[in-house]
C-alpha cells in the first residue's frame, strides 16, 4: 500500500523539477536501452527520459487517467518508444520478465510501507549492472508542505536497496526539494 502523496495539479507539480537535468545528474544516457517509470504520474519523467534512451521506456502507474496522459504525451511529441502500462505495481509487481531492462526510476514512490518488496521487483527486473535511480523528497516538513510520513530519509532509501542486493554508487542533491541517489545491481 501507497501512503498517499497528493499529487498536485500538473502546472503546480512540474514546478519541482527539471526533468531532463535530473535524469542525466542520476546516470540515465543514451546508452541506456530499456527503462522502466514506476507511478509514471503526469510523465513528468517519462516523456524526457523517452528521448534520451535507445530502447522502451515502460511507463507504469494503477491510475488509467496518468496512463492515458503519457501516451498522449508520447503521440504528441513522436515518441514511439513510450509504453503505457495500467498496473499497481505495488501488489502485482512490473509483469516483466526478469532481467530484462537496463534502469528503474523510484522517483518520489518509496513512501510505500513495504519499500523493499518494490525494490525487490525492481531488483529482479534489472539486468546485471542495471541502475535504479531514486529520487524523493527531502526530509523536512517545510519543504512542499507534505507530512513527513512520505518523505524517506536518504539513508532510509539506500539502506532498503542495499537489503535487497543494489550496490550504492552516489548521492545527489536536488534541492531545493528533492536528494538522487544512484543504485546499482
Amino acid at each position: 500500500m501507497i501512503r498517499e502523496s497528493d499529487l498536485p495539479e500538473e502546472q503546480e507539480w512540474n514546478k519541482y523539477f527539471d526533468p531532463s537535468k535530473i535524469l542525466r545528474l542520476l546516470g540515465l544516457s543514451e546508452s541506456t536501452l530499456d527503462v522502466v517509470d514506476v507511478g509514471c504520474g503526469y510523465g513528468t519523467f517519462t516523456i524526457p527520459a523517452a528521448g534520451i534512451i535507445r530502447g522502451k521506456i515502460y511507463a507504469i502507474d494503477i491510475d488509467p487517467e496518468m496512463i492515458k496522459t503519457v501516451e498522449n504525451k508520447a503521440r504528441i511529441n513522436n515518441l514511439g518508444n513510450v509504453v503505457g502500462v495500467l498496473r499497481d505495481f505495488v501488489s502485482k509487481g512490473s509483469g516483466l520478465e526478469d532481467s530484462s531492462v537496463d534502469y528503474v526510476m523510484f522517483f518520489n514512490i518509496l513512501h510505500a510501507e513495504n519499500p523493499e518488496n518494490l525494490l525487490t521487483e525492481a531488483c529482479r527486473i534489472l539486468k546485471l549492472g542495471g541502475r535504479l535511480g531514486i529520487i524523493h523528497w527531502i526530509y523536512d516538513e517545510a519543504i512542499s508542505g507534505l507530512p513527513l510520513g512520505i518523505k524517506p530519509k536518504p539513508e532510509d532509501c539506500r539502506r532498503w536497496a542495499e537489503s535487497v542486493g543494489f550496490s550504492f554508487e552516489y548521492q545527489v542533491d536536488l534541492k531545493p526539494y528533492h536528494f538522487g541517489i544512484l543504485m546499482r545491481k
